[in-house]
């Protein structure tokens, strides 16, 4: 076993050599990019990979801050409309012009099915046409916050997708494919050149980008690695120049080696635990007839056997931060004194339990990504031996993303750890993807096991159109109150960022773990 690892990671580290030449940058993460189509999975990574080749209206600077992407400007001409002025002269990848009807096409295809980003515009009643440079967004209600909300709205040729019958997303939950899957057709700084799926995507240097390429970089290679020792091996041996997620106990190794170091800092992401609250019987449970979830003593119980502390110190080494709330500081609407966990207590959880009439506990698989988050498959091994101490069998479904994603996404879990960045760096984000009553328009697109609050269904409604500053942070400080007087999700810890690059490469790590290809500058 050991020899067929040794040679699969030889074949690899052979693989990244090939074709690489001046100006080109090798980057290695631990999963891959799962489609080519931007409004397939709203998926940091995803996002991040298929942000070099497409663009929003509004994008983000290096300090996070919002800045003109293919939209020049805009501003409120109403409490509920906005005006967008669109970037004169800019092409798509194949010549065709970038225009009003692009920006109407890309909203509708976002809303429509198969879209796993309706969370980004289900508050927006409708996108007009000005003229072929304007366009006007009006919404529901009034949305001070609407640009933050469209950063990671990327716009598609309209003539394209349907040339290419491509007009709707790829459907992560169907399985179902199309020409955007694999082939690629934005207006951003680099081109997609090939596509191989989990094994090499290759992007290059747009020459009539619109904007300026501060980088170096004339091509991409961007190669999964799904194991750590082999990922490491290849930064440390020069195999390739950037990846990410360094595990945490490589990191002294990395940062003494002369050819190579680590950037680490803050990341906005919230790893958390959710349970189906819905059903009457779950899915997956020896519990019959009923859905032990929808008690909140045994979702307390759970919460307080987990060793949250622990698993910082084991786990992850000291790079994470424990948390009580859904959203960490860095966010807007992140209240500190909420932050306080309920503490860990083994014997007072086997109490709640036995007070739900669960005295000897009960079985439930627990879903889990392997190559996701930072040492996501160990987390969810240590969360179940600490639950296994109550009395809790855990049955452990650790698998890649690629199958990971389509499953949970499709609701079809009983118990399941995800990550969460808000795109809007706004707590309205969080709030309304993941603890708002799922809806058919895109609210609660992320409360996968339907957490449901009507009073906190109301604040995030109210939170979303509210222009006074203490008005709107009160609210949002009291719908997690109630989130967290429900104990609607288990929070575990903000994960710290860890990037390894060689000492050749400069780049720009933002805390929302996304990569711009254009900030990439390496010496050769």
């Amino acid at each position: 076993m050991k020899m067929k690892t040794s040679l699969l990671s030889t074949a690899l580290l052979l693989a990244l050599a090939t074709g690489a030449s001046a100006q080109t940058v090798r980057v290695a993460n631990q999963g891959d990019a799962l489609s080519m189509d931007p409004h397939s999975l709203n998926e940091s990574l995803q996002l991040s990979v298929t942000g070099n080749v497409y663009e929003p209206l509004v994008g983000r600077a290096k300090d996070l801050s919002l800045a003109p992407a293919l939209a020049t400007s805009w501003k409120q001409t109403s409490p509920t409309v906005w005006r967008f002025e669109l970037r004169k002269g800019v092409q798509f990848h194949d010549g065709t012009p970038f225009t009003a009807d692009d920006v109407i096409f890309s909203f509708q295809r976002v809303a429509g099915e198969g879209s796993d980003l309706k969370s980004n515009v289900n508050d927006i009643k409708e996108v007009r046409k000005v003229n072929d440079l304007t366009v006007d967004i009006e919404t529901k209600a009034p949305f001070p916050i609407l640009p933050n909300q469209l950063t990671t709205t990327y716009i598609l040729s309209k003539k394209w997708c349907e040339t290419n019958q491509a007009t709707r997303p790829v459907d992560r939950r169907k399985g179902i494919e199309n020409a955007a899957s694999f082939r690629a057709n934005g207006t951003g700084p680099f081109r997609l050149r090939e596509r191989q799926p989990n094994v090499r995507t290759t992007f290059v240097r747009n020459g009539n980008y619109w904007g300026t390429i501060d980088g170096n970089a004339q091509e991409v290679i961007y190669t999964p690695i799904g194991n750590d020792a082999t990922r490491v091996a290849a930064l440390l041996s020069g195999e390739i120049d950037v990846m990410e997620p360094v595990p945490v106990q490589d990191i002294e190794r990395i940062n003494a080696s002369p050819a190579a170091q680590v950037l680490q800092g803050p990341e906005l992401r919230t790893i958390f635990l959710g349970m189906d609250q819905k059903r009457d019987e779950l899915l997956y449970s020896s519990v019959k007839g009923k859905n032990p979830f929808k008690d909140k003593r045994v979702r307390q119980a759970f919460y307080q056997a987990i060793d949250v502390d622990g698993i910082q110190k084991t786990v992850m080494r000291g790079a994470a931060k424990p948390t009580a709330l859904m959203v960490g500081p860095g966010v807007n609407g992140f209240v500190p004194e909420l932050n306080k966990r309920l503490p860990f207590d083994a014997d007072g959880a086997k109490k709640l339990l036995a007070e739900a009439g669960y005295p000897s506990g009960f079985e439930v698989t627990m879903n889990c990504p392997n190559d996701r988050y930072v040492n996501d498959a160990r987390i969810c091994q240590t969360v179940a031996a600490n639950l296994a101490r109550i009395g809790v069998k855990i049955n452990l479904a650790a698998e890649t993303k690629g199958t990971y994603f389509p499953k949970i996404l499709r609701r079809d879990t009983s118990f399941y750890l995800l990550g969460w960045t808000p795109s809007t760096y706004d707590a309205h984000d969080a709030l309304n993807a993941l603890m708002a009553c799922p809806d058919d328009k895109g609210a609660g697109q992320f409360n996968l096991g339907a957490y449901c609050n009507p009073k906190v269904d109301q604040l995030i409604r109210t939170i979303q159109s509210e222009v006074n500053q203490p008005k709107r942070s009160a609210m949002i400080k009291e719908a997690f109150e109630l989130h967290t007087a429900d104990i609607g999700h288990l929070p575990l810890h903000q994960q710290a960022l860890a990037w390894g690059t060689s000492r050749k490469v400069t780049l720009t790590q933002r805390a929302d773990n996304y990569m711009p290809f254009k900030w990439i500058s390496i010496k050769k």
